[in-house]
C-alpha cells in the first residue's frame, strides 16, 4: 500500500509542476489599453510595431521594436509599457531571469502594475522560488479583492498560491487557497481547468494521508474528464482511478480503468502514428512524382526539335503583344497626366479670374473714392474750411486702411489657394493672442468709443498655426468694429463644450444680420462679392472667405449666431493642445 502511494504521488507532482508553470491568459483590459496607447502615440513607430507584434504573439519581433523604443524614447509611461512587453515576451520564450529583470524595471505608477506582480509570481514558480511567488500573487489578490474586477483571474491566482503552499508542505494554507479556487472555478464552468484543480486537491489530501477526501476528488476529476476533449487529462484521470481501485483491492475495476488508460494512450500513439504514416505517404508520393518527371524529361528531349519553331514563334508574338500593351498603357498614362494638368490649369485660371475680378472691382472703387476725396481735399484747402478738411483726412485714412486690409487679405488668400502659405501648428496661449489683437485695434476702438473685454480663460491652449489664427481674429474684430454702433461693446470669451476642443466666441452688440445673410456667409461658393440690404458695396467678402479656409485648415469650425439689431456671435472651435502628463 505504501509503495503504491509513493508511485501515485510522484505522478501527481509531475502534474502539479506542469500546471503551476502554465502561462495565464492576458486580460482584455490590458489589450484594449495597449491599443489606445498605440493610437495616442501613433507617431512613435517603434512602440506601435512592438504592441502590434505582441498582440500577434510574435515575441522576437516584440523584443526588437520595444528595445528600439526604449533607446530613443523619453516618455516614462511608454517605457513602462515597453518593459512589460519585453518581460512578458521573455517569459513566453522561457527566459525567466531576463523576464524578471525587465519586470523589475517597471515603475509602480504603471497602471497595470498588478499584472507585473502576477507575472513575477509566475516567473518565481518557474524558478522554484515559491515563497517569492506567494508574495507577488498575494499582492495581486489584494488588488483583485479591492477592485472587484475579474481581469486578474483570481481563481487562477488562488490555485497557484495553494500549489506553492503545497510545495512548501504548508498543507492548511494550501487547502484554504485551493478550496477558494474551487468555489470560483465551479461558477466559471471551465471543465478542463476544474479537472486539473480536482487532481491537485486530491494530491493535497493524499500528501496528508486523507485517503477518503482524496479519492472523492479523484472521482470528481475522472467524471468531469468525460466532458472534455483533452486526451492527456482523460489518460491521467483514468490512470489515477486505476491506482485507487488497486489500492482498495478491487482489481476488476482497476483492470477496467487500466484498459481505459491504455485506450487513451493508444489514441495518442495512434495520432502520432497517423502523422508518421502521412509523412511517409507524402515522401512516397514525392518519389513517385520524381520518377514521372524523369520519364517526361526524356520524352521532352525527343520533342524539342518539333517545339523549337512553335516556341520562337510564340516568343515573337508575345513580344509584339507586350510592346503593344506597353505602348497603350503609356498612351493612357500620358492622357491621364494631360487631363490632370488641364484640370490644374483650369483651377489656376479660375483663381486668376477671381483675383482680377477683386482687383478690378474693389481696388478700383477704393482708388476712385480716394481720388474723389483728394479732389475735395484740394478744394477745401482753398476755402480753408478746417472742419471739413479734418473730416476728409479721416475719410482718406479710412479708405486707405480698407484698401490695405483688402490687399493683405488678397495676398494671404492667393498664397493659400496656390499652397505657398507657410503653415505650422503649435501650442498657442489664446488669452495672450487676443490681448495682442486688442492692442493693434485700440485706435479704431477708441475712435468709435467701443468697450473691449478680453474674458478668455488664461488656461486655454489651442493647437493651431499662429499666423493664420492672427489673420482670422484680425478680420473678425475688424468686421465687429465696422458693424458696431458708437459706444458699443465687443467681447472675446471661451467656453468648454468638448474635452478635445475649445470654443472662442467674439460677441458684439452691433447691427446684427438676418438668417439669410448667415446662411449665405457660411455657404462655400465661388462668388466673393457681398452687399448690404441697401445695395451699397461694403467689400468683397474675401476676409470671411479667408477666415473660413484658415479655420478649416487648422482643424476647426466656424458658426454664427445673430439677429438683426441684436448683435452677433462668431463662434470659432479649435482643437486643444494635447498634454501627455
Amino acid at each position: 500500500m505504501y509503495k503504491l502511494r509513493i508511485i501515485f504521488i510522484s505522478v501527481l507532482y509531475l502534474f502539479f509542476i506542469t500546471l503551476s508553470t502554465k502561462a495565464q491568459t492576458r486580460t482584455s483590459s490590458f489589450h484594449e489599453a495597449l491599443k489606445k496607447k498605440a493610437i495616442q502615440f501613433r507617431h512613435e513607430t517603434n512602440f506601435n510595431k512592438a504592441q502590434h507584434f505582441f498582440l500577434l504573439k510574435k515575441w522576437d519581433s516584440t523584443l526588437v521594436y520595444s528595445m528600439r523604443q526604449l533607446n530613443i524614447g523619453e516618455n516614462e509611461e511608454l517605457s513602462d509599457y515597453c518593459h512589460y512587453l519585453r518581460g512578458d515576451s521573455f517569459r513566453e520564450l522561457k527566459l525567466f531571469d531576463e523576464s524578471k529583470y525587465e519586470m523589475n524595471l517597471i515603475s509602480k505608477q504603471f497602471t497595470f502594475y498588478p499584472l507585473v506582480n502576477k507575472a513575477l509570481g509566475q516567473i518565481s514558480i518557474e524558478l522554484k522560488e515559491f515563497k517569492k511567488a506567494i508574495y507577488y500573487l498575494s499582492e495581486v489578490e489584494k488588488v483583485a479583492l479591492k477592485t472587484k474586477q475579474n481581469d486578474y483571474r483570481i481563481s487562477a491566482v488562488y490555485e497557484n498560491i495553494g500549489l506553492c503552499y503545497l510545495h512548501l508542505n504548508l498543507f492548511t494554507k494550501s487547502e484554504e487557497y485551493l478550496l477558494k479556487s474551487k468555489e470560483l472555478k465551479e461558477k466559471e464552468n471551465a471543465p478542463l481547468s476544474l479537472v486539473r484543480l480536482y487532481q491537485n486537491i486530491a494530491n493535497l489530501y493524499y500528501e496528508q494521508y486523507k485517503d477518503k477526501e482524496a479519492i472523492a476528488y479523484f472521482e470528481k476529476a475522472y467524471n468531469l474528464s468525460k466532458k472534455i476533449n483533452d486526451f492527456d487529462q482523460k489518460l491521467t484521470a483514468a490512470f489515477n482511478m486505476g491506482m485507487i481501485e488497486e489500492n482498495r483491492g478491487n482489481f476488476k475495476k482497476a483492470i477496467q480503468y487500466r484498459k481505459e488508460y491504455d485506450q487513451w494512450k493508444d489514441s495518442l500513439n495512434n495520432q502520432n502514428k497517423v502523422w508518421a504514416v502521412a509523412d511517409y505517404e507524402k515522401k512516397f508520393a514525392v518519389a513517385q512524382k520524381q520518377k514521372q518527371i524523369k520519364v517526361l524529361e526524356v520524352e521532352n528531349r525527343l520533342k524539342n526539335t518539333q517545339r523549337n519553331g512553335f516556341f520562337f514563334a510564340a516568343i515573337g508574338l508575345l513580344l509584339i503583344l507586350t510592346a503593344g500593351v506597353y505602348l497603350y498603357a503609356q498612351k493612357v498614362k500620358n492622357g491621364k497626366i494631360i487631363l490632370l494638368q488641364k484640370n490644374k490649369l483650369d483651377q489656376l485660371n479660375a483663381t486668376k479670374d477671381q483675383l482680377f475680378s477683386i482687383v478690378s472691382h474693389d481696388l478700383r472703387s477704393s482708388v476712385n473714392a480716394l481720388k474723389t476725396s483728394n479732389a475735395k481735399l484740394s478744394a477745401t484747402l482753398e476755402t480753408k474750411n478746417y472742419d471739413e478738411l479734418n473730416q476728409l483726412i479721416i475719410q482718406n485714412s479710412t479708405i486707405a486702411s480698407g484698401a490695405y486690409s483688402l490687399l493683405d487679405n488678397l495676398l494671404h488668400w492667393a498664397m493659400l489657394q496656390t499652397k505657398q502659405l507657410y503653415f505650422h501648428q503649435e501650442s498657442v496661449h489664446l488669452y495672450s493672442i487676443v490681448q495682442q489683437i486688442e492692442y493693434n485695434y485700440k485706435p479704431l476702438l477708441l475712435d468709435k468709443t467701443i468697450t473691449f473685454e478680453n474674458l478668455v480663460s488664461k488656461n486655454s491652449f489651442i493647437f493651431v498655426d499662429l499666423d493664420s489664427l492672427k489673420i482670422v481674429l484680425r478680420n473678425l474684430l475688424d468686421n465687429a468694429i465696422k458693424f458696431s454702433n458708437e459706444n458699443g461693446k465687443i467681447s472675446f470669451y471661451t467656453r468648454e463644450t468638448n474635452p478635445d476642443f475649445c470654443d472662442l466666441i467674439l460677441e458684439d452688440n452691433g447691427i446684427g444680420m438676418s438668417p439669410e445673410t448667415i446662411k449665405e456667409l457660411l455657404t462655400d461658393n465661388t462668388s466673393l462679392l457681398a452687399k448690404k440690404n441697401n445695395s451699397e458695396i461694403i467689400g468683397t467678402g474675401l476676409g470671411l472667405q479667408l477666415c473660413k479656409q484658415m479655420i478649416k485648415k487648422n482643424g476647426g469650425t466656424l458658426a454664427i449666431e445673430s439677429e438683426l439689431h441684436a448683435g452677433t456671435k462668431m463662434i470659432l472651435t479649435f482643437p486643444k493642445t494635447i498634454t501627455n502628463g
